[in-house]
């Protein structure tokens, strides 16, 4: 028996339901399915909302200055209050907190699909933004905690990438079915059944290792400065997006989140029980891990936008031929996750699935920033695609797992918390930025070439030749962008081969900060 697990055997109250505090849960993969639901509900309701946003407003009667309040109400929340989300987790428990979050959630839902006037629709909206941020940090730290073998771990965080990179262009064609065929308010209810059966399902079936709990007290001064300082940052871009870089108070946001920020980190430093130990991310592996996959997501959302416009505007698609023109995209995602990433994942470095897939779905990019008002989807979008979602799926297989691995179990909610900080944080940098550079690329365009254009068809084809023009713009800068991560995936990450037994900690390969889960060496 190793070292460890002698003394472990003589700990009381740490057994696990095996009665062995290492043994795996007979339930984990049952446990998966609900896990990964929830994390589809989250990640549909991403995008499901955009779609039905144009009937919404029409019915609610929300004026155009502030329809973009129903997506910022819920990013301003979940952004906000992830790493508080997170914390939560590690002191309450994983499996209370993600039941908690899905029965929120789905109350949240209801209120949305019932919604009668505009205050309702952004009540509702804030409210499933902060269950979400309840959500997304237990779904990750419970796979972290319940898959410690390197084999298993691979393939449920196949599954969970998968989900996470792909989910959200499922929620196009659900979207589009839903407000073409139903009414849009469904996109709302939607979510109740998800939740139902996920919560239930997770209720009966989880059981969560004993010993991870973190029972210090919540750090208030590092909640209150994190909240502030991450809703001022994602507020920050949503407003550069609407009233430009050069606003006073899009620069004023920027500086406060700046300061709200670095007081987070100094105090964090200072306080004995910190809401985000910074070994969390310090930690070079993790580091390099938040810092790609952010750096990806900018990426990934400014695509889905442009696409998403040029697909409806230029070619003159419906949302539901839109959503089924993103499922290459998904496909490649799922290849990419569950069988290259998972097969490979023990096999070969993290980093040596994560450059490549970061490369991989740049070179996708690099096909888009071809098109053309005239361009087939056969030849250049749907390539294109397939890249994209091989490259992304291959990448976020194994950042995922990684992520969550060397940490202690009591951080394992923050640490998870993090991934969903750095994608969300991402998101709302990517549609500001790259909205802004497309934006300005279209402006000049049409100033250089609308005094050539006498008749009106040939305005409207400068216009749209314009709009084009300025999406493959940003898109140039989006393969810079993805060719970033790659470098960053490369050069930071250092960690080996995972080993095929049991890993440390909630799956740790040699970080000193790791708590070994203790196993009975046979």
């Amino acid at each position: 028996m190793s070292e460890t697990a002698s003394k472990a055997s003589k700990a009381p109250g740490k057994a696990g339901p095996s009665g062995l505090a290492g043994a795996p849960d007979a339930n984990r993969w049952k446990a998966l399915t609900f896990i990964a639901l929830a994390q589809l509900m989250v990640v549909l309701d991403a995008t499901i909302v955009n779609i039905a946003l144009p009937s919404a407003q029409q019915d609610l009667g929300i004026s155009d200055g502030n329809r973009q309040w129903v997506i910022t109400a819920y990013a301003l929340a979940f952004g906000g209050l992830l790493l508080f989300g997170g914390r939560i987790a590690d002191i309450w428990g994983r499996k209370r907190t993600f039941v908690a979050g899905l029965i929120g959630f789905a109350a949240a839902s209801a209120l949305g699909g019932a919604a009668t006037n505009e205050a309702m629709m952004l009540g509702a909206r804030a409210l499933q933004g902060a269950f979400g941020a309840l959500l997304a940090p237990a779904a990750l730290s419970l796979l972290a905690v319940m898959f410690t073998e390197a084999k298993e771990r691979a393939k449920a965080f196949g599954i969970y990438g998968a989900i996470a990179g792909g989910g959200g262009a499922v929620g196009f064609i659900l979207g589009g079915v839903l407000t073409e065929y139903l009414d849009w308010r469904w996109t709302f209810f939607v979510n109740i059944p998800f939740a139902i059966i996920a919560a239930a399902g997770a209720y009966f079936v989880i059981r969560e290792p004993e010993g991870g709990r973190n029972r210090s007290p919540l750090d208030v001064p590092g909640v209150i400065l994190s909240v502030l300082g991450l809703v001022t940052l994602v507020y920050a871009f949503t407003r550069a997006e609407s009233d430009g870089w050069g606003d006073s108070v899009t620069v004023g946001l920027f500086v406060a989140s700046a300061v709200l920020l670095a007081a987070f980190v100094i105090t964090e430093s200072k306080v004995k029980a910190p809401l985000l130990p910074l070994r969390v991310i310090t930690e070079r592996n993790r580091g390099g891990v938040y810092l790609s996959l952010g750096l990806a997501i900018i990426a990934m959302f400014g695509l889905f936008l442009f696409l998403t416009y040029y697909l409806q505007i230029v070619k003159g698609y419906s949302p539901v031929k839109t959503g089924f023109a993103f499922l290459p995209m998904i496909g490649g995602m799922m290849v990419g996750s569950t069988q290259i990433g998972t097969r490979l994942m023990t096999r070969v470095a993290p980093r040596l699935l994560m450059g490549p897939g970061f490369l991989v779905a740049g070179l996708g990019m690099l096909l888009l920033t071809q098109l053309e008002i005239g361009s087939s989807y056969a030849s250049v979008i749907l390539p294109a695609m397939v890249l994209l979602g091989l490259g992304m799926g291959t990448a976020f297989m194994p950042a995922m797992s990684l992520a969550t691995q060397g940490v202690e179990p009591r951080d394992a909610g923050v640490a998870s918390a993090m991934v969903n900080t750095s994608q969300q944080v991402g998101g709302a940098i990517g549609t500001a930025l790259l909205n802004t550079i497309a934006a300005s690329a279209t402006t000049s365009y049409i100033k250089d070439h609308i005094g050539a254009a006498a008749s009106k068809p040939q305005q409207q084809l400068v216009q749209l030749e314009g709009m084009v023009h300025g999406y493959t713009s940003a898109i140039w800068f989006a393969v810079g962008i993805l060719v970033a991560a790659a470098t960053i995936a490369l050069t930071f990450v250092n960690a080996g081969r995972p080993d095929m037994g049991p890993v440390a900690g909630s799956g740790a390969l040699d970080a000193e900060d790791a708590i070994p889960v203790p196993v009975v060496a046979h």
